[in-house]
């Protein structure tokens, strides 16, 4: 089934729980619910695996052929998913181990991409919220088709108030969604829900403290994605007031610009890419994962 079949899917209101509660939610629901970027719909279409996230990792020049090939575009939207694919790898790895029984949440669950990871990975159960519900349908549908709708399901629903038990999830994550909350509000949910010991991953881009306020390549990202982008120092400060124990930082700045060069070359374009590529050469922004454990 292709993007285009999953998008018509008409909405399920016995998913429907509380969502937004700001007027500045809402823009963000209505936000997501009108976005139908080719380069989230035509990536996702490769394989069923639907991503609202960037990729890591060097291309592999060989599997794009030559420039000229009638199948060079068709090669090269392969290869950028292939890496988006593989940032989200990346994310399941810092999890730990988790169980069968286990529960884990993806808070800004997008189309449903990761959690269907998430789920092959580990044959737990999978939880996903946005205040898209247009995202929550089509990451829905997509658990129908791939018969998992019993492990995997999507809500419309504002991540810092979350319709979880405490201490219900063994992990959960942020995967490019914390810039659209504030970040207290966002550790106090994730460590409510969280149990003891439970492992909390974010990956996100953030300006970096060092460069002394944000560039305007950061003001650019903000305004096109209509986020508030936090800076590292922010991140770790906030974990540290909401028992959440980072076990690992990963700079992956590196890895992440292969990925958005290629982007650039491509027929994706979506206007971004240069404020993207500069501010990752110039210092002011960085590409982080952060890895913590609730206590």
């Amino acid at each position: 089934m292709t993007s285009t079949e999953l998008s018509a899917t008409p909405t399920d209101t016995r998913l429907r729980v509380p969502g937004p509660a700001t007027p500045y939610q809402s823009d963000i629901a209505r936000y997501w619910d009108g976005e139908a970027r080719p380069v989230n719909l035509r990536l996702g279409d490769v394989d069923g695996l639907y991503h609202h996230h960037y990729g890591i990792g060097e291309v592999d020049h060989t599997a794009l052929g030559d420039a000229d090939d009638s199948e060079h575009e068709k090669k090269l939207i392969a290869e950028l998913h292939r890496l988006e694919s593989a940032q989200a790898e990346v994310l399941l790895d810092h999890l730990g181990d988790i169980g069968r029984d286990d529960t884990l949440v993806d808070a800004g669950c997008g189309r449903g991409g990761s959690m269907v990871m998430a789920h092959q990975r580990f044959g737990c159960k999978v939880e996903g919220v946005t205040l898209s519900a247009k995202q929550a349908d089509f990451a829905n549908r997509r658990a129908q088709e791939l018969r998992i709708p019993d492990h995997v399901r999507a809500r419309v629903c504002n991540m810092l108030d979350m319709p979880f038990a405490t201490g219900q999830a063994a992990g959960s994550w942020n995967n490019e969604s914390s810039m659209y909350v504030d970040l207290h509000d966002l550790f106090a949910e994730h460590s409510r829900i969280l149990e003891v010991g439970g492992r909390y991953v974010t990956i996100t881009g953030c300006w970096n403290p060092r460069y002394g306020q944000p560039s305007k390549w950061v003001s650019q990202i903000n305004a096109h994605f209509e986020c508030n982008i936090h800076s590292r120092r922010e991140y770790l400060r906030a974990m540290a007031d909401n028992r959440l124990v980072p076990q690992a930082v990963v700079d992956l700045t590196p890895a992440t610009l292969p990925y958005w060069e290629l982007r650039a070359t491509s027929s994706l374009v979506t206007g971004i890419e240069e404020a993207f590529i500069e501010s990752y050469k110039d210092g002011s922004f960085q590409y982080v994962l952060i890895a913590a454990d609730r206590v």
